[in-house]
């Protein structure tokens, strides 16, 4: 029987599918060399060198206020390094946030891999660039941004866009942002009526993504971003996103090293990882 959980989670399970079908008995063998649980971003780097992140969900634990309640937040701590990356995924979802985000970390990772095993057919990745840059957005376009992404807001703000945000912690807008802010109970209604729709790559951490794509009204476009939306994206397409913006790991232990000292993407972009776009050819 298909639970709700696992269809909230189809994306990110037919995904793991997919790496299956390309990497075939490697994923079997495949392992964790090691894990990073940072402030910001998790991230992993694997047996075969290939590094992965995702944003690290600290708000999602608030319960981690003591040694015990923190263990139960993490339970493989000290065990993480030389797991299989299966392990990883089945815990996608059946383990806690920070479980989740590792797991999700490693699929970024296997990604990559898939990437440089077997190059895009029906997809083109572009380094270097983001997928709003080079979007023309008609001034009277709607545009609804799901979560707090500051150059995105900037950027709308200077166009003179009518847009709104959806941010499920609205203690992360400046006072001056709250006037586009969208509380929960409109967020349907602020979707329905949006031409775009750009999309934090954190949904997929919590599980809101397909809710948001399926609230949008019908010939609207949307947009992921983030480095947690770094993966093979044919299950993102085919459900109307018309282009992804995450980052491509360019050397993992400079990078996890930056993770471990509280690093963010204005520490590792250009240094350690590249952005790029993945959109249809």
């Amino acid at each position: 029987m298909t639970t709700a959980l696992q269809m909230k989670d189809a994306i990110l399970q037919e995904t793991v599918t997919r790496l299956g079908n390309i990497l075939g008995t490697e994923l079997e063998t495949l392992t964790v060399e090691r894990a990073v649980v940072g402030i910001f971003f998790s991230g992993v780097k694997l047996s075969n060198g290939m590094g992965g992140i995702c944003f690290t969900p600290i708000k999602a634990i608030p319960e981690a206020v003591c040694c015990p309640s923190s263990a139960r937040a993490m339970p493989h701590s000290g065990k993480l390094a030389g797991e299989s990356v299966m392990a990883y995924m089945n815990r996608l979802s059946t383990g806690g946030p920070l479980q989740r985000a590792l797991s999700i970390a490693v699929l970024n990772a296997l990604s990559a891999t898939c990437w440089h095993k077997q190059p895009p057919q029906d997809y083109e990745i572009r380094l270097g660039v983001d997928p709003v840059d080079e979007a023309t957005i008609p001034t009277d376009a709607e545009v609804v941004i799901v979560g707090a992404l500051v150059p995105y807001i900037k950027m709308l703000k200077q166009q003179h866009n009518p847009f709104h945000i959806l941010e499920m912690d609205p203690r992360t807008l400046k006072q001056e942002e709250m006037q586009y802010y969208c509380p929960p109970e409109k967020a349907s209604d602020c979707l329905a009526k949006a031409d775009l729709v750009i999309i934090t790559g954190t949904t997929l951490l919590t599980n809101t993504l397909e809710g948001i794509l399926a609230s949008m009204k019908k010939g609207a476009e949307a947009i992921l971003v983030g480095p947690t939306a770094s993966m093979l994206p044919e299950s993102f397409f085919s459900r109307g996103i018309k282009a992804i913006g995450g980052i491509m790991v360019t050397d993992a232990d400079l990078l996890l090293a930056t993770l471990a000292e509280a690093g963010s993407g204005y520490h590792f972009y250009g240094k350690s990882a590249e952005r790029l776009v993945i959109d249809h050819r």
